[in-house]
């Protein structure tokens, strides 16, 4: 029956030398009784085949989900289960040998599995049931903990980093400061950590090796009831900040405890505006988490700046759109004090935000708005239009060329247009919104004289490169400073269809050189595209002049200048 209750009313999976240590612990015990150790084989027997070890993980388990639900909800077959096991944990972590154990450990050892459970968990299991005993048992393990293993355990649990965490001092403890008025405000349990108070005179603003009071675990956890407690007692300091510059308002803030967060505002000596080390304020923090709740609590005070900074430039305005918390952002639009185009240190604006993460509630917010500009750049002259269109966010490209004020031919610095990086992406959609409309120039070059077609007939996007050939105003012989044209760059790439598209238009010059003198019959013939080789030829009925040394110049039969001739001599056999 102590098996079954453990396994069903446990806080994680227990492995099985877990459990046999649990069940060699019986209460009242000083010391472990070594005549009580079970071995698994024993519990499986007695348990009547209701009870199975998993062999990938060594976990133990019941056979079945449904007698976890009845033995987890009915209350006549164990009594005070969670009491009883937190004070098996208790005693466990209270036997002197455990008590020995070096805190330099960073996981538990061979000799005591249990240790880590007993260690995690006996605080989840009193916070249900508490009793005089297990009271007691606290108060013991509590005055000791910073030099208790348990204590780490605990916290290694909790943040994984902290098991490479070195002492400040040689010699000294990794967790040193971590008191057990720490851990009982860690863990929530007001009766004890009221008892532990009684038992001496504590600093209540004394700090652990992360800078943190027993009051700012207490409001980072969102122990209501703890910080309560805490506050009622006299010469506690509520704004006393970690390592990192926070405040347990800004602790209860980033984690959303709104009740922590309203206790701490109604505080007369704490600050809502005061900012961490990174310069991140409460409100900043709970835009960030998305707790709406923290936000509407901070935003009705009157002395809370909504547009207030962290060290990135970034508001709390910024901060929701890039986490895409779309109630926060309407909360912060809908107030008259709150600036919609404020950038931050990369000169990215919300609506940029928007447009890249693919956010379209947000950015249809922001868009409603007429003092935001949706033509603003950032530091590398991208746009919203342009981040929309590189991503291919269509559904965004549509709202933001909407707006009477966009500017769709906004280059960034090294010439790319919303059109260009459309088309290098390939997105179809995006690009044929753009050439619908007027004021698109589909011939616009980017730094490297590279235009929509070009790109399009480079990376053989033939549907693209048909809807640009069917724009008016199309040049298709537009050539790189290279002397490249469209055709050409198809021809060298092999993409057929698109060799074949171009040669439809009457105006496609296939005759042009590049500044090396290829062609793009030549390009094509080079590289083995015999079937572009063919098509070009038929479109000039193309008769090659065999030389002495069975190359040939291919000269056209319209232009008999030798001058004009490629320089590069193809061989007879690429013929």
């Amino acid at each position: 029956m102590e098996a079954l209750m453990w396994i069903s009313h446990s806080e994680r999976p227990l492995k099985a030398l877990e459990l046999c240590q649990a069940l060699g612990v019986e209460r009242g015990d000083t010391d472990q009784n070594v005549g009580n150790t079970l071995v698994i084989e024993t519990v499986l027997r007695c348990s009547l085949g209701l009870v199975t070890v998993e062999p990938s993980s060594s976990t133990v388990r019941l056979v079945h989900f449904t007698l976890q639900d009845h033995l987890s909800n009915d209350s006549s077959l164990f009594r005070s289960p969670h009491s009883m096991m937190a004070e098996v944990c208790l005693a466990f972590l209270n036997f002197q040998w455990v008590r020995d154990l070096s805190t330099a450990l960073c996981s538990p050892p061979v000799a005591a599995p249990f240790v880590g459970y007993a260690s995690c968990y006996w605080g989840a299991h009193a916070r249900k049931e508490l009793s005089q005993s297990v009271k007691l048992l606290a108060l013991k393990l509590l005055n000791g903990y910073d030099k208790h293993i348990s204590s780490k355990l605990l916290l290694i649990h909790k943040r994984p980093q902290w098991r490479w965490r070195r002492p400040k001092r040689e010699g000294g403890n990794a967790l040193e400061g971590f008191t057990g008025l720490h851990g009982a405000a860690y863990l929530g349990i007001v009766e004890i950590a009221h008892a532990l108070l009684e038992t001496r005179e504590w600093d209540l603003n004394a700090t652990d090796f992360e800078g943190y009071t027993a009051f700012s675990w207490a409001a980072r956890e969102g122990h209501e009831g703890m910080v309560k407690m805490l506050l009622e007692r006299s010469g506690m300091e509520p704004s006393t900040r970690d390592t990192y510059g926070l405040t347990p308002l800004l602790r209860a803030a980033w984690e959303g405890h709104e009740g922590v967060a309203k206790m701490l505002l109604e505080q007369a000596g704490v600050n809502p505006n005061t900012a961490d080390d990174d310069g991140e304020t409460s409100l900043c923090g709970a835009a960030y988490g998305g707790h709406g709740g923290v936000v509407k609590m901070l935003l009705e005070r009157g002395d809370v700046n909504p547009d207030t900074a962290n060290q990135a430039g970034q508001t709390p305005l910024l901060i929701a759109t890039s986490r895409g918390r779309e109630g926060i952002v309407k909360m912060l639009l809908d107030r008259n004090d709150v600036n919609p185009n404020n950038a931050d240190k990369f000169s990215q604006t919300p609506l940029f935000i928007a447009s890249h993460r693919r956010w379209e509630v947000v950015a249809k917010m922001l868009l409603g708005r007429n003092d935001v500009n949706p033509n603003t750049a950032d530091e590398h002259g991208q746009t919203p239009l342009f981040i929309a269109a590189w991503k291919g966010h269509e559904r965004v490209v549509k709202m933001l060329l909407e707006r009477a004020d966009i500017n769709p031919n906004t280059a960034k610095k090294n010439g790319l247009t919303p059109l260009l990086i459309a088309t290098l992406g390939g997105h179809e959609g995006v690009v044929k919104m753009l050439l619908e409309r007027n004021d698109v120039n589909p011939n616009t070059a980017d730094e490297h004289g590279q235009t929509p077609l070009f790109i399009a007939a480079w990376k053989g996007r033939e549907r693209v490169v048909r809807m640009l050939l069917e724009r008016v105003g199309i040049n298709p012989n537009t050539a790189n400073p290279s002397g490249q044209m469209p055709l050409m760059i198809a021809a060298r790439e092999g993409h057929e269809g698109v060799v074949r598209m171009l040669l439809e238009r009457v105006d496609v010059n296939s005759d042009m050189t590049d500044l090396t003198g290829e062609t793009a019959l030549s390009q094509a013939l080079n590289r083995g595209h015999d079937a572009i080789a063919k098509s070009l030829s038929e479109r000039r009925n193309f008769i090659p002049l065999l030389g002495s040394d069975g190359s040939t110049a291919l000269p056209s039969p319209e232009s008999p200048d030798l001058d004009q001739r490629p320089s590069k001599r193809i061989r007879r056999s690429d013929v």
